[in-house]
């Protein structure tokens, strides 16, 4: 039974309680607080831009932080997947017994993991809106960006499995087509307008 599910916590130390909440405390306030850390690299950027520069990269602050929530609650939801598929490698006749301190680290590093991931198609998409990009240019390699995006999931995924690992990549990989395709109706605009 202890491998079909999280096992037994436990919290090391005397000082293992407060540390627990203190670092509870510290995750719940870097996701909460992600618009105004988000908005904040944006204002360093701001100052070096043009007016209209500015405008465009506005959106990226608008952006950031849905796809950064969205990429949280789906790292929240691959984490039972991930944890079940883990603790399946357990032997019948042992239990799992996990330090809480390990555990939440763990569940920290697959929820940010999966956030900042999917800030990925907020900066091409910027980027593009910016003119350092154009959409031609995001797709041409699309084979290595899909390799690319396959390997930072083998590599930081802190699981190892490649149940979480697809998890992981295939959304990369479809919103990376979909920002490449916002970039070439992008582009379009943009003949059109110079045209006119």
């Amino acid at each position: 039974k202890g491998s079909s599910n999280c096992g037994a916590l436990y919290i090391n130390g005397v000082l293992g309680p407060i540390n627990l909440q203190i670092k509870v405390s510290l995750i719940a306030s870097l996701i909460v607080t992600a618009p105004l850390w988000i908005y904040q690299l944006w204002a360093f950027v701001a100052p070096g831009l043009h007016k209209h520069e500015k405008r465009r990269a506005a959106y990226f602050l608008l952006a950031a932080t849905p796809f950064f929530a969205g990429g949280v609650y789906m790292g929240y939801r691959v984490l039972p997947i991930a944890i079940k598929v883990l603790f399946g490698f357990t032997p019948s006749q042992l239990t799992n017994l996990i330090n809480f301190a390990d555990y939440l680290d763990f569940v920290l590093r697959v929820i940010l993991l999966f956030g900042l991931a999917f800030e990925l198609p907020v900066f091409l998409v910027t980027l593009n809106l910016l003119g350092a990009v154009t959409g031609k240019t995001i797709l041409k390699p699309w084979r290595f960006a899909v390799f690319g995006i396959m390997l930072f999931a083998a590599i930081f995924i802190p699981t190892g499995d490649p149940i979480s690992m697809l998890l992981l990549a295939a959304p990369l990989i479809l919103l990376y087509f979909i920002a490449g395709a916002i970039s070439l109706l992008n582009d379009k605009r943009k003949l059109r307008n110079n045209a006119i």
